[in-house]
């Protein structure tokens, strides 16, 4: 039977440091069932045959068998890396018996210990004529060995290899690029407790066919995890990862001569999608995706939720086109066998901080096998379940029955601790993060949202507050319901806000949520989910008034503020001129107050900071277009109307990226009955203007297909602007020069060689082989279970 035996250690990891030097491992962060995996696949290479598995069960002494014909040779594999040689021989000695009784042609024996050509004797001396020779004993050593001889096994075992110092040291190098810079322990935490599945090969083949893959899925399902392993083993081999919050980070950061693996989670929204949010993304998203495609050695990686992804490719005539050819891999429950899904659940066990008496008051309750097997099985309720800040509440006699319940219901996760374990000033903290990003929020932009919320809701509902609530809420919720990074403050995990989402589903209450309202990001997002609530007319009048204080204060509020992680630039503060406008309409049309249409037409007279390119352009020209077809009783139409084309005007004069000139231009030059000659005059000028300095844009640009890219759209420009042959004949004669000059160095990146594991033909797990499997977690210490 196998055993499971941990001692202090003084190394986590065991690896050469120099790139393409084959590591050496210890094999700490693998599980045992892990380990045995290992051995049989490693084993098997060697030998030239394939082993049966089966769980370490009462007979002992077989963790894998070779049947051919009457010969049978077993394979045994015992994890006792950190443990003296003295428990492994121990061990040995109490299952000589089982291991004859096995009567095998062949025992070989693997282990992760370390081992001398001394304790190789004395383990042959206890095994006596069982062993052919002490070559059949497989030390720590030897395995190493196999792995460098083997390196396809090495590499099929992604937990294994992510886990090896050297690729850790990559990985948190790549890291350091993302929005939340993770140290060693984190990401090798994540490792530690991923269940390598059949998922990762299949993801892992789709994405090098197609260079985009979008994961989809239900919500909890493992979509993020399963980007996450992807993105790691990725910059394991040296590829820059390059986490994305938008797809304006995606077209600044992408260089051709680069591995880049870019890496956008849940990039359609968590809670609700319409034809107005999308419309701002999906264009975008469709450039670059081809701009990924077209480029040698980038790989996009897309994560969202089933139910939302279809709802976009029904509204959206980008994501809908199928010469797009959208590499989509869906990630369900049924990708778990039995086996996998039972192996998630021993890792969180075992990882998470999980109290030892809840561990074995689970196994001894005989009740693991409904767990692995219902029908509501989510990662999700797993990691909940096994998190011992959550389990507070509950005793280990009662903690089989709580999880199942949590299964039945898992609606009610965070219920109970929203509603009787957390003080109201901690709800209210929830529903200031809950209307913010949802990437999280700048806890300076937090503050500013709940000092405005906390004081109005405890006024409204007779609370008592205090100065100190905002820090004391922000300690209390830590690593519970919030986790703080980097200075920036959200959910620990997107299940939070879907049960805030049905938490606030009363437009009564919400209305509360306005009044205090500071911020016309946090405005509109109050907005939107009371309009998801109610089409009744009178309800939605009384909310838009609710907006009267923030709408005034829109004419003010700043739309840029310094970067936080960048000295020298300047990021979004809040919703952009534009955005302020359309908002304002809005309210305006539900309550039709003319106060509302009063500060629209003054902002689009007065923008704050002016209309912005990168911001406004395009929403600019839309916004005209949906006055002009929606709006025809609003007060001050012509005026807003020659306001808002002012402001196209200052945006064309003021320049543009290229591709926004030409979607800009097009518009306005198509629809010549909704824009005065004047916008249209400016547009064509500023086509012209882009030819004059095409030759300065062109030098500096070092992309073979950005420059291609940039002839398809100097000769749209040509055709909408009215440029003569011979500008545009020069022009791209330019480009193409240009072209030629690149002396092109950037080779294609090579397939990676970490592969993940296929699914096997046929995988039985029987209920003995799922008890077997939890088996060792009852030798677990009293007080902290290990790491691994």
């Amino acid at each position: 039977m196998q055993e499971w035996s941990r001692q202090p250690h003084e190394s986590n990891h065991l690896a050469s440091p120099v790139p393409g030097i084959s590591m050496t491992y210890n094999f700490i962060n693998l599980a045992w069932a892990d380990f045995e995996d290992l051995a049989r696949d490693l084993l098997g290479a060697e030998f030239g045959m394939r082993f049966e598995s089966f769980g370490p069960g009462p007979d002992g002494g077989m963790d894998g068998r070779h049947a051919k014909g009457l010969s049978k040779t077993v394979l045994q594999a015992k994890h006792y890396e950190g443990s003296p040689a003295s428990a492994l021989t121990a061990a040995m000695k109490r299952e000589r018996g089982s291991i004859e009784r096995l009567a095998p042609s062949r025992y070989l024996l693997a282990t992760s210990r370390s081992l001398s050509p001394k304790n190789k004797a004395q383990l042959a001396t206890i095994l006596g004529p069982l062993l052919h020779a002490q070559d059949d004993i497989f030390s720590a050593e030897d395995i190493n060995g196999l792995l460098r001889k083997f390196p396809e096994v090495e590499k099929a075992h992604i937990k294994l290899w992510l886990s090896s110092a050297a690729v850790l040291e990559r990985v948190t190098r790549a890291a350091a690029h993302a929005f939340t810079a993770m140290n060693n322990a984190e990401i090798a935490a994540k490792v530690r407790v991923y269940a390598p599945n059949a998922s990762f090969k299949a993801a892992r083949d789709t994405l090098e066919g197609q260079h985009v893959l979008i994961i989809s899925g239900p919500p909890g399902v493992g979509k993020t995890t399963l980007a996450e392993m992807l993105s790691y083993a990725y910059a394991g081999e040296d590829w820059e990862l390059v986490p994305i919050r938008s797809l304006v980070d995606g077209f600044e950061a992408i260089v051709d001569a680069k591995k880049q693996i870019f890496y956008f989670d849940d990039f359609l929204g968590t809670i609700a999608l319409d034809r107005n949010a999308l419309a701002s993304k999906d264009s975008d998203l469709a450039r670059f995706m081809k701009r990924i495609r077209h480029s040698p050695n980038a790989r996009f990686i897309l994560t969202t939720r089933a139910y939302i992804f279809e709802e976009a490719r029904r509204v959206s005539e980008h994501l809908a086109d199928e010469r797009l050819n959208i590499s989509k891999y869906i990630l369900d429950i049924g990708v778990y066998t039995r086996r996998i899904r039972a192996r998630i659940l021993y890792n969180h066990l075992l990882v998470a901080d999980t109290p030892a008496a809840h561990i074995r008051a689970l196994v001894g309750s005989g009740k693991i096998a409904k767990i692995v097997d219902h029908a509501n099985y989510n990662p999700r309720v797993i990691e909940w379940m096994t998190d011992g800040v959550h389990l507070a509440s509950i005793q280990p006699e009662g903690y089989a029955d709580a999880f199942l319940a949590a299964l039945a219901n898992p609606s009610q996760l965070w219920d109970t601790a929203f509603r009787t374990h957390i003080p109201e000033k901690c709800r209210h903290l929830l529903f200031a993060i809950f209307f913010g990003s949802q990437y999280g929020e700048e806890i300076a932009d937090l503050r500013v949202a709940y000092q405005a919320l906390h004081p109005h809701l405890c006024a409204h509902f007779g609370h008592a507050h205090d100065a100190k609530d905002f820090e004391e809420s922000l300690r209390i919720l830590e690593g519970s319901f919030i986790k703080i990074e980097s200075g920036t403050v959200s959910f620990v995990n997107p299940s939070v806000r879907d049960y805030l989402a049905a938490y606030l589903n009363d437009i009564v209450m919400l209305r509360e949520f306005a009044l205090p309202s500071r911020q016309g990001k946090w405005a509109r997002l109050v907005w939107e989910h009371g309009v998801s609530l109610s089409a009744e007319k009178a309800e939605l009048a009384n909310f838009a008034s609710a907006f009267h204080c923030v709408a005034s204060a829109l004419l003010h509020i700043p739309t840029w503020k310094k970067s936080t992680r960048y000295p020298h630039s300047f990021s979004a503060a809040d919703l952009s001129n534009c955005d302020r406008i359309e908002l304002l309409l809005k309210w305006w049309e539900a309550s039709e107050l003319g106060d509302f249409a009063d500060l629209a037409l003054a902002l689009a007279r007065n923008p704050v900071d002016g209309f912005s390119s990168h911001r406004d352009g395009r929403d600019l020209v839309e916004l005209i277009q949906n006055l002009r077809c929606f709006y025809d009783g609003f007060p001050y139409l012509d005026d807003l109307l020659t306001a808002l084309e002012q402001g196209v005007i200052s945006i064309l004069q003021s320049g543009m990226e290229l591709d926004d000139l030409e979607i800009i231009a097009r518009c306005v030059t198509d629809a010549t009955y909704e824009f005065s000659g004047d916008v249209i005059a400016v547009a064509k000028a500023a086509i012209l203007r882009e030819f004059d300095e095409n030759e300065r844009a062109t030098s500096e640009t070092d992309s073979e297909y950005t420059l291609a890219d940039r002839v398809k759209t100097l000769e749209n420009l040509a055709a909408i602007g009215g440029v003569s042959q011979a500008m545009l004949t020069s022009a791209v004669k330019t480009v193409n020069n240009r072209i030629a000059a690149i002396v092109d160095e950037t080779e294609t990146a090579e397939e990676p060689t970490f592969t993940g594991t296929a699914m096997a033909t046929a995988d039985k797990f029987d209920d003995q082989q799922l008890a077997d499997l939890f088996l060792p977690l009852l030798n677990l210490p009293a007080k902290h279970p290990p790491t691994d």
